[in-house]
């Protein structure tokens, strides 16, 4: 378990990660934030459209992965973690709307958009921003947060093996 712990907390990038988190971070943020400010648009209703189960739940519940995700990426504090869960939150996205594009017609339970075109320019076109997501999370899970980040702190602190007891605490007290 702490092999674990140690590796989501290393990281041996340099420091200009802070860039690509930064990057990563706001971009998540900023989406998880707006899926509160209009559900209508961004949450429940466009999840009914894609054909998301549950789009009341899920709706806030995305939402909420990328508010978490992007202040994790942001502090740099779980990265690895963080990047990873952001990582599946990007592959649903891909499947439930952009592959629907590429094929031109509805996949599984995932409904295809209204589109004047579909085919691989026009998911490149509408993926953009997805390919941002899943190169910089993935840069992240791999690399780690770099040293300008509270990983680091972690990692060293779990490194660092606790002291020994001293002698008066090992007596009993009188």
């Amino acid at each position: 378990m702490k092999t674990c712990l140690t590796w989501i907390f290393s990281t041996q990038a340099p420091k200009t990660t802070l860039f690509i988190r930064i990057m990563v971070g706001a971009v998540f943020l900023s989406e998880g934030i707006q899926k509160f400010l209009y559900p209508a648009e961004l949450a429940a209703g466009r999840f009914i459209k894609i054909g998301i189960p549950f789009p009341e739940l899920m709706g806030p519940f995305v939402g909420a992965v990328e508010i978490i995700g992007g202040i994790c990426l942001l502090a740099g504090v779980m990265t690895r973690f963080a990047a990873f869960t952001l990582l599946i939150n990007m592959g649903v996205a891909v499947l439930s709307t952009k592959i629907p594009i590429l094929l031109g017609h509805d996949l599984w339970l995932f409904n295809a958009p209204e589109l004047p075109r579909y085919g691989f320019w026009s998911m490149a076109h509408a993926a953009r921003t997805d390919f941002s997501m899943i190169m910089g999370s993935l840069f992240l899970l791999f690399g780690g947060a770099g040293p300008w980040s509270l990983d680091p702190l972690i990692a060293k602190r779990l490194s660092t093996p606790a002291a020994p007891p001293t002698k008066n605490q090992d007596a009993p007290r009188q």
